[in-house]
């Protein structure tokens, strides 16, 4: 099987330097979207290729995608129609193998509609037709003993014709030998001076070669971006399909239509999620979690129980069972979180692991550090672990309670059952089981006066 994907537009009405495909739907472009999906129906067949046909931004497209080993690039340098695009492509194809011909444009089409077009083709042509309410605009699809005959533009069809609603979406499937005698017998002869692909089905029907049509399971799959709103239409349709498929696992959503996700999500049985989440990279929730309103969790574990009080950012935390996490609470990257933890209002964490029970309830910084079972870090307490040039870590033991608006300097180990006293600046070793206070010792200067205020 080869696969071809036409993704050399320019997209004008995108009004952006970007191009087309790297536009982005749930995260990625959708040339990934597309790539993704042959890559899925090329696993089931052997010897399978992917071709990509790149044009405008053609350099930024190939280091897009510089890690995809499989998948292969061909420039369109003039743009001359999509027939001109699937000849560039020639040169990589196996003659023994029929071409698949997708969009990069079109990042919604499932495999298992495209598998049911190369089935439907087997050694003869399959087009991905659809039939719309309103066809205006599109090229109508002409039957004949249930198999397609031709395809007329609507300039050239005829009033009856133009009654027809099953139109052509341009995604075929055709012997590649054969494609390619047809590719090289089109001319240009149109208003536009372009080779189209869509001529190769009159030399097809011509020869006596059988063309069949094949439906999508949903119209949405064939839809292309050519603009801003038609990209934030299929954004929403990309995340109602998601919704959907939560809802079918069982989770519970506030609200379908206000949940995003941007990579991969999954969830264990009685998950709730509340309206506005974001879940970016591959993000797992456990059993009975619960993930408050307006979240963003990029790859991140969330164990069983737990649950995530709203306007949290968790970005690469794995977080055990039964915690509480905000509300207004951020999880930068490298961070673990045993069982029962509890991570308050205005906590940031960073690069640090927190053990069972643990508690930074309020207004903390703990960055670079190893803290033990069922310590409370108090509020305002500061884990400075910067000297302005290196990173260096804390050492927090079992049981220890730091009080308000300490700082902790680091590097600085922290004995199993310690107390730091409010307001301390340890820089020093605490020892275990003891109390350690480290502050400037309290003076009132008698007769000060506070300076009066100048008059204007």
């Amino acid at each position: 099987m080869n696969i071809v994907i036409l993704a050399a537009g320019q997209g004008k009405r995108m009004r952006s330097s970007l191009p087309k495909v790297l536009h982005a739907i749930a995260g990625r472009p959708m040339l990934a979207h597309v790539i993704a999906t042959a890559r899925v129906v090329s696993a089931r067949q052997p010897n399978a290729r992917i071709v990509v046909v790149v044009g405008h931004g053609a350099d930024s497209v190939r280091t897009a995608f510089a890690d995809m080993r499989d998948v292969g690039f061909v420039v369109q340098e003039p743009q001359r129609g999509t027939g001109h695009a699937v000849m560039q492509a020639l040169p990589l194809l196996a003659d023994d193998a029929h071409t698949l011909v997708l969009y990069g444009d079109v990042p919604l089409v499932t495999a298992a509609t495209l598998e049911r077009l190369v089935v439907a083709a087997e050694r003869d042509v399959a087009l991905l037709t659809v039939t719309l309410d309103d066809p205006a605009g599109y090229g109508r699809i002409v039957r004949g003993d249930g198999l397609v005959k031709r395809i007329v533009e609507q300039r050239d069809a005829t009033p009856a014709e133009r009654t027809l609603r099953e139109v052509n979406t341009g995604m075929l499937v055709a012997p590649t030998h054969k494609l390619r005698r047809w590719l090289a017998a089109l001319t240009d002869d149109n208003a536009q001076r372009e080779y189209y692909l869509t001529d190769i089905v009159a030399q097809a029907v011509a020869e006596g070669v059988a063309v069949h049509a094949v439906h999508p399971d949903a119209v949405e799959e064939t839809l292309g971006v050519n603009s801003r709103a038609q990209l934030a239409q299929l954004e929403r349709l990309y995340q109602r399909r998601c919704a959907d498929a939560l809802l079918e696992h069982g989770v519970t959503l506030a609200d379908p239509a206000r949940i995003d996700v941007r990579g991969e999500l999954s969830c264990g049985v009685e998950v709730f999620i509340d309206v506005g989440c974001v879940f970016e990279g591959r993000v797992m929730l456990g059993d009975g979690a619960r993930i408050g309103p307006h979240n963003v969790l990029r790859n991140c574990s969330v164990g069983a129980g737990t649950e995530v009080y709203g306007f949290c950012y968790l970005d690469g935390a794995t977080i055990g069972a039964h915690a509480n996490i905000g509300p207004f609470a951020r999880m930068r990257p490298s961070v673990t979180l045993a069982d029962e933890v509890h991570i308050g209002n205005f906590v940031e964490v960073k690069n640090s692991t927190l053990g069972d029970g643990s508690k930074a309830n309020h207004l903390a910084y703990v960055g670079d550090a190893t803290v033990g079972a069922r310590v409370n870090i108090g509020a305002g307490t500061i884990i400075a672990n910067y000297d302005g040039a290196n990173k260096h870590r804390t050492l927090i033991g079992d049981d220890v309670h730091t009080g308000s608006n300490s700082v902790l300097v680091a590097p600085v180990e922290v004995g199993a059952g310690a107390t730091i006293a409010a307001g301390s600046t340890v820089s020093k070793a605490a020892p275990a089981g003891k109390l350690t206070v480290a502050r400037a010792k309290q003076v009132t200067i008698e007769g000060w006066k506070r300076p009066p205020k100048k008059t204007k």
